[in-house]
């Protein structure tokens, strides 16, 4: 039986670590990218080797959307010279970064930082892969439960979020001819070191934890499991739909 593949962007931690570890323990090969530390990327093709799976990572900065077909082209060629065979089976986009100002704050930069990486690099990333999923394949795409609801300070960040749970819906529209479905997955707060920790902060996580109606806030190992099953074969007729992964919260 030929075993699968999965592309992660950002996985050397947080979400995105999590998400390698558990496809790994189902026999899923990992390749993956990382911004800027590699030693911990290093880390996890450990971690995954020790399951008995195969894994390599690169460097992308999802700030520059370009880099998106410099990481599928590595990406592939790596799978041509180690399996003869460069396409794959899953694409998750996970990589990113936070940034919190309210609106009347907001500087163009910013702005720009939180478009190219949760939209423009998501999009153009998604395109250069396209070629090489395979049919059946699955792509996931990582949301935010602000999305939904709104807290100050996020706008710019959930905006992108947005337009990328819209792209999901035409995706999954666009490629039902190739039996690749497409779906969001979308955390709610989560206890990382995204956003500088923030959601870390005993008073914020308190406040989390009061309007959440499993009473905490969400840790990343509770949303690597979810990734994993929606690359499945028990998955394979959800497509074109958004699950939050928030226990909860604002309901």
């Amino acid at each position: 039986m030929r075993q699968k593949t999965a592309l992660i962007t950002g996985a050397s931690r947080g979400l995105g670590r999590d998400m390698a570890i558990n496809l790994a323990k189902q026999g899923i090969n990992i390749i993956f990218s990382y911004h800027s530390n590699k030693s911990k990327a290093n880390e996890v093709v450990r971690e995954i080797e020790a399951l008995g799976q195969t894994a390599t990572a690169f460097q992308f900065n999802a700030n520059y959307y370009n880099g998106g077909q410099d990481f599928i082209n590595e990406a592939t060629q790596y799978l041509q010279n180690k399996c003869n065979d460069s396409n794959f089976d899953f694409l998750i986009n996970n990589a990113g970064t936070g940034t919190y100002n309210l609106v009347e704050d907001t500087s163009e930069v910013q702005f720009d930082e939180m478009m190219n990486v949760h939209l423009k690099s998501v999009y153009f990333l998604t395109q250069a892969a396209l070629p090489y999923i395979n049919e059946g394949g699955r792509i996931i795409n990582i949301s935010s439960g602000l999305a939904r609801f709104s807290l100050p300070g996020m706008s710019a960040y959930a905006m992108m979020k947005g337009g990328v749970e819209v792209f999901t819906r035409y995706l999954a529209k666009e490629l039902g001819s190739r039996k690749i479905t497409a779906n969001v997955v979308a955390p709610g707060a989560i206890a990382t070191d995204f956003a500088g920790d923030s959601n870390k902060d005993k008073e914020k996580s308190a406040l989390i934890s009061s309007v959440t109606a499993l009473g905490r806030v969400g840790q990343a190992e509770d949303i690597g499991g979810v990734v994993a099953f929606l690359c499945s074969e028990k998955a394979g007729w959800i497509n074109g739909q958004r699950i939050e992964v928030s226990g909860g919260m604002l309901v």
